[in-house]
């Protein structure tokens, strides 16, 4: 399979970071399951017809899918859920006035989780049983994987590169740099999903013997047996290990995974391939919209990255995120460049279609080899649109 995100959620095991409290959560009948925000606080609303009045060209609740538990990566979506918002605990999900440079739009957004609220069912999988999902975050790679069954089409990027990495312990590895370092004694390179591992082995970074699948997401066996590498995320786990793990209680070594040929776009924006036609107005509008919100989420994330932090908890799965998690990934996506204009057109969002054509190349047979998809000829330009990207998006203007 595609690599997938199943980490973190059994830490409780180790780690001692407690959970916020949503305090409107408590009881057990069906009105307690609702928690709320404040009211909407001096909102204006958007200009009638102008970009930012959604109202009449998208649906009256816009849904958007994400691929994951909350966390600060999927900060975009979450920022333009307004104060109003209400949080149904045993659906796993939040809905409130789609908010977006500080004007109502009009219409209300709802943010649905991925991962265990959703049995780990991927996210095209889930945007063709429900045709609610008008969007839904998708790495290019699991894009590839749904193609024959569920085709998405990518309309816009937000984390430009990939925060995945594979980690190691330094003391045990000689002060390694790289993975290919790391990983030059022979010890295992523990994962979840085998799209990566195979990219290593593919560049001779690794043996086939050497990829281990028996990752849980849980930090037992690292902590355990820090001889071996093990896959995560840039913008979480070197800060998890270090500080709110006390029996590890140290820096990580890693390397991220887009350095050494991992160069899909992570959990960019699509829609399903049938439904892109029908919603162009409301994606001309809304695309731009959700363009802005990453890079303003990124300038201003307190709030949002609260929000996250008590959806996660009012959710009760067992994943644990703090703010200091959060506000480290806010720091990691900008120190490591991880959120940057498109290097290609200077644009932000924009998908290049030389780089679309490289992911289909490397991955493709890639996923052929795993047994994911039948056949690696695949047209690059089937993946993605740029037509509801406005150009005059960027991270410097």
């Amino acid at each position: 399979m595609a690599l997938s995100r199943p980490r973190r959620f059994a830490f409780a095991a180790l780690s001692v970071v407690p959970l916020l409290a949503l305090t409107a959560c408590g009881g057990t009948d069906a009105a307690d399951e609702q928690a709320g925000g404040t009211a909407q606080v001096d909102v204006p609303a958007a200009e009638a017809d102008g970009p930012l009045d959604l109202s009449g060209v998208c649906p009256d609740t816009v849904v958007m899918q994400q691929d994951w538990q909350p966390e600060a990566e999927h900060g975009a979506m979450y920022s333009l859920v307004g104060t109003d918002y209400t949080v149904d605990a045993e659906a796993k999900s939040v809905t409130g006035s789609l908010v977006a440079q500080g004007v109502d739009t009009g219409v209300d957004v709802e943010v649905r989780p991925g991962g265990p609220n959703v049995n780990f069912q991927p996210v095209p999988s889930l945007m063709y049983l429900d045709d609610s999902i008008l969007l839904g975050a998708v790495t290019t790679d699991a894009q590839i994987t749904a193609l024959a069954d569920n085709p998405v089409v990518t309309v816009a990027s937000q984390l430009t590169t990939s925060p995945q990495i594979v980690m190691w312990d330094p003391a045990s590895h000689d002060g390694a740099t790289t993975i290919e370092a790391a990983a030059a004694g022979g010890d295992p390179v523990v994962s979840s999903g085998d799209v990566f591992p195979r990219l290593l082995a593919s560049q001779g970074i690794i043996d086939d013997a050497q990829i281990d699948l028996s990752y849980e997401g849980t930090p037992q066996r690292f902590v355990s047996d820090p001889s071996i590498l093990q896959q995560g995320f840039a913008t979480a786990e070197p800060y998890i290990y270090e500080n709110e793990i006390p029996q590890w209680g140290k820096p990580v070594g890693y390397q991220l995974l887009a350095d050494v040929g991992y160069s899909v776009y992570p959990e960019a924006l699509t829609v399903r391939a049938d439904k892109v036609e029908e919603n162009a107005d409301c994606l001309a509008r809304l695309v731009p919209i959700l363009q802005q919100a990453q890079i303003d989420y990124l300038e201003h994330p307190k709030a949002t990255n609260e929000l996250i932090v008590a959806l996660v908890d009012a959710y009760q799965t067992g994943w644990t995120y703090s703010l200091g998690v959060a506000d480290f990934s806010v720091q990691a996506q900008k120190e490591l460049e991880l959120v940057t204009d498109d290097p290609a057109s200077g644009v932000f969002g924009k998908l290049d279609p030389e780089r679309m054509t490289e992911i289909v190349d490397t991955f493709a047979p890639i996923l052929v080899d795993a047994g994911q998809i039948g056949s690696a000829d695949i047209d690059p330009e089937s993946l993605y649109t740029n037509e509801f990207i406005d150009d005059a998006i960027s991270m410097g203007s």
